[in-house]
């Protein structure tokens, strides 16, 4: 115990604050990675939580004896790994997370008993607004939606009927956005579930406030616009999309990017032709008239009188001569039926009146001796096969004006790998790969910390015991050997030539030649303890 003692005293005060030091820093280390190692893996339960859903999830996490740690702001919540499903499940049956949104368990806690009619119509809006946001929420671009409903209350003797209206704002997940066909099935789904509802009448607005329905927007021109613009677009992504997929097959998955421009005239135009054939004459009827008409008249020599026209006087003049007249008269109408062609020509709007194809492909990528990637241009020849092809694709008609352009340039080195699955390999999920890469890290950084830091300064420590035990040894040779010097008489000569003083190079102060040779002596038979003695003078010189 006294030798630890005045092992203790020889180190020195500042030797014994730095190994202090070092113990209390490497206990608080392996106490961190001790806590670091064994400690419960926390993985994420819910994420994006509206501040009243994290509430509400916390509540129930505490009540049932579930540790827990918020992170984001409330919108993240963690709980141990082997407690997620489970928690899970005990949330849902609670409907939880609600997204900031209550639906018809609105109704599961409500009191018949002195509940108005207003308040039922009040909550009867708020479920299905509720339920109706949940639902487009469901969707895969959208990350959360609001949903508000105007349903027009029946008054007594009003002949005016109000027609219910509803506006949908949503926000999108990351860079996505809703094309005309999924705004219309929001429309729809939404007219669907509130009564007398059109779907004309829904409004949609995303997060940027741009406005993706119009209510009632059926009736203005701007309606009329917008499917115009989306017919045009949807033209444009066919052609892109088949152009893309036939160069692909020849150029490889990435290497092609093809944009084309349609100019389409959306004019409805309806024409009716009529053309009559002179040379195709038919007799259709013939209508044919024959007319005649006989008269005869007596030429008498007597006067017409009186007399002669009495019935007695009536024979007096039968005896004269008589004239006849004939008539005859014939007519023919022929009717003719020419024929005749009647054309009605329709045309109807998105005539395609000109097109502009722009197709850029990526150079060869080959390796050279050293197994570099090296780019080099496509041969002419191919290029022009790939330009009639893309032509060919897409009615090339020079008259209307069509452009075609194929250029080959390198592309930007981008990395086009997927992402990793979650599940990798040996079934480890990501967060278990995580946890092993900690794992090493920490052993890594103990290890170093050992090996760099703790043994130098510890074996600095230890090594001035023997140093100055060494020293303490050589000190005792020391005066026992100078009396034994000095005991044998010598003469005045040998005397002056011991009491001789000399210098020594680079040593302050003057020492006797005898001392100077007893030292060397001593050192030629103990080295290995001179050589400590050196190296802790040197060691506290520093």
């Amino acid at each position: 115990m006294g030798s630890f003692v005045e092992f203790l005293k020889n180190l020195g005060t500042v030797r014994l604050a730095v190994m202090g030091a070092v113990f209390v820093g490497m206990a608080v280390f392996f106490v961190f990675m001790t806590q670091r190692l064994t400690g419960t893996n926390m993985d994420l339960l819910f994420s994006n939580l509206d501040p009243n859903d994290s509430n509400q999830i916390v509540a129930q996490l505490a009540q049932q004896n579930i540790s827990h740690e918020i992170k984001a702001n409330g919108a993240q919540i963690f709980v141990p790994a082997d407690k997620v499903a489970q928690a899970r499940i005990s949330l849902a049956s609670q409907g939880l997370p609600g997204g900031g949104t209550v639906g018809y368990e609105i109704f599961d806690d409500a009191s018949a008993l002195g509940t108005t009619n207003f308040m039922q119509n009040i909550s009867l809006v708020r479920a299905l607004e509720g339920e109706l946001a949940r639902t487009i929420r469901s969707l895969k671009s959208v990350h959360s939606a609001r949903v508000h409903l105007v349903l027009p209350q029946r008054k007594l003797f009003s002949r005016e009927k109000q027609e219910a209206t509803a506006s949908v704002i949503l926000k999108m997940r990351g860079s996505g956005r809703l094309g005309g066909e999924q705004i219309a099935a929001i429309q729809h789904l939404v007219a669907a579930a509130v009564p007398e509802l059109d779907p004309a009448r829904v409004s949609i607005v995303d997060d940027k406030g741009n406005l993706l329905a119009r209510g009632n927007e059926n009736d203005t021109e701007t309606a009329r616009a917008n499917d115009l613009v989306e017919r045009k677009i949807a033209f444009e992504s066919r052609l892109t999309r088949e152009l893309t997929d036939l160069l692909t097959k020849q150029v490889g998955p990435g290497k092609v990017q093809v944009r084309v421009d349609a100019n389409l005239d959306f004019d409805r135009i309806s024409t009716t032709e009529e053309v009559f054939n002179p040379d195709g004459q038919v007799v259709r009827s013939t209508n044919t008239v024959d007319e005649s008409s006989v008269s005869e008249e007596s030429e008498g020599q007597q006067p017409v009188t009186v007399a002669t026209n009495l019935p007695d006087g009536a024979s007096e003049g039968e005896g004269g001569p008589k004239s006849s007249n004939r008539e005859s008269r014939t007519s023919e109408v022929v009717n003719f039926e020419i024929s005749k062609k009647v054309t009605n020509h329709i045309r109807e709007s998105g005539i395609v009146q000109r097109l502009s194809v722009a197709v850029l492909i990526d150079h060869i990528q080959e390796e050279n001796e050293d197994g570099d990637p090296v780019y080099k241009a496509r041969p002419a020849a191919e290029m022009d096969n790939l330009a009639k092809l893309v032509s060919s694709a897409i009615g090339f008609n020079a008259g209307r004006g069509d452009v075609v352009e194929v250029i080959n340039m390198k592309f930007a080195d981008v990395d086009l790998e997927a992402e990793e699955p979650l599940d990798l390999f040996f079934g480890l999920h990501k967060n278990d790969l995580l946890r092993i890469v900690e794992w090493v890290v920490l052993t890594i950084l103990a290890l170093l910390v050992i090996l760099l830091v703790v043994r130098p300064l510890l074996m600095r420590a230890f090594e001035a015991l023997p140093a100055a035990a060494a020293e303490q040894k050589l000190l005792e040779e020391a005066a026992l050997a100078a009396p034994a010097l000095a005991a044998p008489e010598a003469s005045p000569e040998l005397t002056e030539e011991f009491e001789e003083l000399i210098d020594i190079e680079r040593v302050e102060g003057r020492v006797k030649a005898s001392t100077v040779r007893k030292v060397g002596e001593i050192v030629e038979n103990h080295p290995e303890e001179a050589l400590s003695i050196i190296r802790s003078w040197m060691y506290q010189g520093s």
